[in-house]
């Protein structure tokens, strides 16, 4: 991987993870247009998953002091009840990851043809939401379980995580202005305790990229996540998602032709 490789991947890493298109799907997408390695490139894609996390971190970081001062004071308050939803949240991708881990890495394979129909799987969940909407509420208990399942299903490379699980807010009636900042709060410890297990298990001897260009796709993936984080959440909360569904249509079509071989 040279430089400009880590900006493109780094860059694409930052933006997708939020914007409802996949950041995996696209990741796999850019590894194969690029011809990159998975297995020579672990410390990379560690990286930019961990400085998407850190963008998380800052464009929430008030959210997040708010409800660990509640959580800390031991008693049931807003915040802990808050807590208690994402904890209930993350209960389907844990039971996924835990019972189909070996299933899951088989659609890591670099199949086109899998990722494409992904991809459009994903803009249907994006479009769902234009034809149910009911009556707008907060988000309960269940609620929380639900859009945890979302979470679960996104696993799969190319069906956007943010996407599965905002579409499924939206047609539960949750609060515009609430589920994207739940929607990206509820995976800061999934993401973070599934890169601790990649590093636990990583071949570190194999690793041949160099710390600048780790470097480079770090701060690209950290700036341009930033600003997509911050850019979601505002859009959410006008609730159209339309062309970020058309956009997974193409990049489906396109993805489907490259594993045809008829591009």
């Amino acid at each position: 991987m040279n430089w400009f490789e880590a900006f493109v991947l780094g860059l694409i890493q930052g933006l997708t993870e939020f914007l409802p298109v996949s950041s995996s799907g696209h990741l796999e997408l850019g590894k194969y247009l690029f011809g990159i390695n998975n297995e020579t490139n672990f410390y990379f894609s560690v990286a930019v998953h961990g400085a998407t996390v850190l963008s998380t971190i800052l464009v929430l970081w008030k959210e997040i002091r708010d409800l660990f001062k509640g959580f800390f004071k031991f008693r049931l308050n807003e915040e802990t009840e808050y807590v208690f939803k994402i904890f209930i949240s993350m209960i389907p991708v844990g039971i996924t990851g835990f019972f189909l881990n070996d299933i899951i890495e088989g659609y890591f394979a670099g199949n086109m043809i899998s990722l494409g129909i992904q991809f459009i799987i994903t803009a249907v969940l994006l479009l769902m939401p234009l034809f149910i909407k009911p009556k707008e509420r907060q988000i309960g208990y269940i609620d929380s379980f639900i859009i945890g399942i979302a979470q679960a299903i996104a696993v799969l490379p190319a069906i956007s995580r943010s996407g599965a699980t905002i579409a499924t807010g939206m047609m539960l009636g949750n609060k515009k202005s609430d589920i994207a900042k739940f929607s990206f709060l509820m995976v800061l410890i999934p993401i973070i305790g599934a890169n601790l297990v990649e590093m636990k298990s990583g071949d570190f001897s194999t690793e041949g990229t160099s710390v600048f260009i780790i470097l480079i796709g770090f701060v690209t993936a950290f700036v341009s996540g930033y600003y997509a984080c911050k850019w979601m959440i505002n859009l959410v909360k006008k609730g159209n998602l339309t062309w970020f569904a058309v956009y997974c249509v193409l990049v489906g079509i396109f993805s489907i032709l490259l594993g045809l071989h008829v591009i």
